[in-house]
């Protein structure tokens, strides 16, 4: 076993099977089922996986007055009419946007949970923005609290898992690895440091890195490994192979 290894079992340890066993249970819908007919993140398109048997993972940004939304940009303009920042606007003003073409408002996050009602796992990632993590953290955690279904957060950020494990202990928290970091391509690096710190209880990898050595030992260990954008049957077999569970685009929807 390497001196990276052995520090794994301490500084990176596997979680309780009854914390993660969700999350490889059902392949994840990015965004809900979206594309020609539903909004990404909207009600429709939450629904229209739900009701298709599968989890669904969403994205979140927080408003002025400190509510977490459904959305993954941190502007308006990609899918309203309308422009400006987030979090720059009140809960009211944003309940009053539409999604562009549809009568749809943007959804806040604990509407999103109630349509899902515990019927299928929710994966909430984080969209945070460098200085205002505990915000959003904290815009989520209210949200999440109460609810009685099976709800896990994730990021690109190493900051929110870490704020979770301190502050939200009872929420499942994830770490998502991309664009050829250097988590998955070198395990002697500072990075690797940097997911210690992060302590995050799965991992969710972009199909493109993989497979690599990383994300096999860490498999092999007991962490779960998700893997996105999975967007083709080639990447399917990938991930057959390489992680324990999808998350998925269906375009079309």
């Amino acid at each position: 076993m390497s001196l990276f290894g052995l520090f794994d079992r301490f500084r990176f340890p596997v979680p309780d099977a009854r914390r993660v066993g969700y999350l490889t249970r059902t392949p994840f819908a990015n965004r809900g089922l979206h594309g020609s007919r539903n909004v990404e993140n909207s009600r429709a398109a939450i629904e229209a996986a739900v009701g298709h048997g599968y989890g669904v993972k969403i994205d979140v940004q927080f408003s002025l007055d400190g509510l977490a939304y459904v959305i993954a940009d941190s502007t308006l303009d990609r899918l309203t009419e309308e422009s400006g920042q987030i979090r720059h606007l009140s809960s009211k003003q944003l309940s009053q946007i539409r999604l562009r073409g549809t009568e749809e408002t943007l959804p806040k996050l604990d509407e999103i949970l109630g349509i899902v009602a515990g019927r299928t796992p929710v994966i909430v990632e984080l969209k945070a923005i460098e200085g205002h993590v505990s915000q959003l953290c904290v815009a989520v955690r209210h949200a999440i609290e109460g609810y009685r279904g099976e709800a896990a957060v994730v990021s690109l950020h190493g900051e929110v898992p870490r704020w979770f494990a301190s502050h939200g202990e009872r929420i499942t928290r994830g770490l998502m690895l991309s664009d050829g970091s250097d988590y998955a391509k070198d395990e002697g690096s500072e990075k690797i440091k940097a997911l210690w710190r992060a302590r995050p209880e799965f991992l969710v990898l972009d199909i493109n890195d993989l497979p690599n050595r990383f994300a096999a030992r860490q498999r092999r260990r007991g962490i779960p490994i998700l893997t996105w954008p999975v967007t083709s049957a080639d990447e399917q077999e990938i991930a057959a192979d390489c992680a324990d569970q999808i998350i998925f685009e269906a375009p079309g929807w």
